[in-house]
């Protein structure tokens, strides 16, 4: 997104792969082992041929991103550039090395070494800050690019049954499983929906067997991965993207996109969902893992059609609004020139 921005027309902006997504050819496990022994080297080489001021490192606090990243880092230092470190969820500073005192000091002088930390919700900046006031934590939510989703004709649904939809990754923590039991409980109310499900993962022999037990077969179709205009036409068919999430994973783009087409979200108000929603305006939150809860929000909205209409206009006010392309680039702008500063 940045590439294509208006941010490229002020900066030269160079890619350095480091993972293995976008490659033509699938990697052995000996090449995988290669390429990240061999990448600090390879990234030291490019900064010497190219001499930027800025490396801007997309990381994200796990264990495995932490620790290949913090060489991408003690190399762009050595190399005189300043660092913007943006940083895509995983754990909170204080939380990532609970039982190491001498980790969480790497940590520490890790963050202060980088000119600018980038986070993207208003709790992750306050427990960065809270962390170590030193740290200069900057506040830059996700966007989305637009592609004339947001104002792409809706098929209206007042009577037909309630289209459900998930789009994402199948993992127990995104609510999956509380999911096929509040649709459950659904049904016996008498409600007729249907639901499907988009993604892969660990997870998915799991919430298959879940759908089977629940006796949902009918109702619950998985998909797998859909990408693209596939994608775009499942939201706009859909009416409720249900994401009942407790998982702690930053700000979802999956949420974003559901509100740009007016798919009206029931999610968990955790890490960066609520600074995007509001409850009974964009969608309606559901406490972390209350399936009942969960069920009598979904019978909520499905006897009143209207309210999901209103909702979803506001949902796709709220991104063109905000989280657009041109806002997250007009924020990189305003953080390169002052880091260069």
């Amino acid at each position: 997104m940045l590439f294509a921005s208006r941010l490229a027309q002020d900066f030269e902006l160079l890619h350095f792969q480091v993972g293995s997504e976008g490659r033509k050819t699938k990697e052995s496990c000996f090449r995988t082992v290669a390429r990240l022994v061999s990448s600090p080297f390879v990234l030291a080489l490019l900064l010497f041929r190219y001499r930027p001021s800025i490396v801007h490192l997309n990381t994200s606090l796990d264990q495995k991103a932490y620790w290949r990243d913090l060489t991408y880092l003690v190399v762009a230092r050595l190399a005189g550039c300043r660092v913007i470190n943006q940083i895509h969820g995983g754990a909170l500073p204080q939380t990532l090395f609970p039982r190491s005192r001498f980790l969480t000091w790497i940590l520490r002088k890790a963050l202060m070494a980088s000119q600018v930390v980038v986070v993207l919700s208003k709790a992750e900046a306050e427990a960065y800050r809270l962390f170590d006031n030193r740290i200069n934590v900057q506040l830059v939510p996700n966007a989305i690019e637009d592609s004339g989703i947001t104002s792409a004709a809706r098929l209206s649904n007042r009577e037909a049954p309630l289209r459900l939809v998930y789009v994402g990754r199948l993992i127990v923590s995104k609510g999956l499983l509380d999911a096929v039991e509040a649709l459950h409980l659904l049904k016996d109310r008498g409600h007729a929906f249907t639901f499907r499900i988009a993604g892969s993962g660990p997870d998915e022999q799991s919430l298959r067997a879940a759908v089977a037990k629940a006796g949902l077969e009918q109702e619950i179709t998985l998909l797998g991965p859909v990408f693209g205009e596939a994608k775009n036409r499942l939201w706009l068919e859909s009416d409720i993207f249900i994401f009942p999430t407790y998982h702690l994973e930053g700000l979802p783009y999956a949420l974003l996109e559901s509100m740009a087409a007016g798919c009206v979200p029931v999610t968990c108000a955790v890490a960066a969902i609520p600074d995007v929603m509001q409850d009974r305006i964009h969608g309606l939150f559901v406490a972390a893992k209350d399936i009942a809860a969960l069920a009598d929000a979904l019978s909520e909205l499905d006897g009143e059609r209207e309210t999901i209409s209103r909702m979803s206009a506001a949902g796709r006010a709220r991104i063109r609004e905000y989280y657009t392309t041109e806002r997250l680039a007009e924020d990189f702008r305003r953080l390169y020139k002052d880091v260069q500063r």
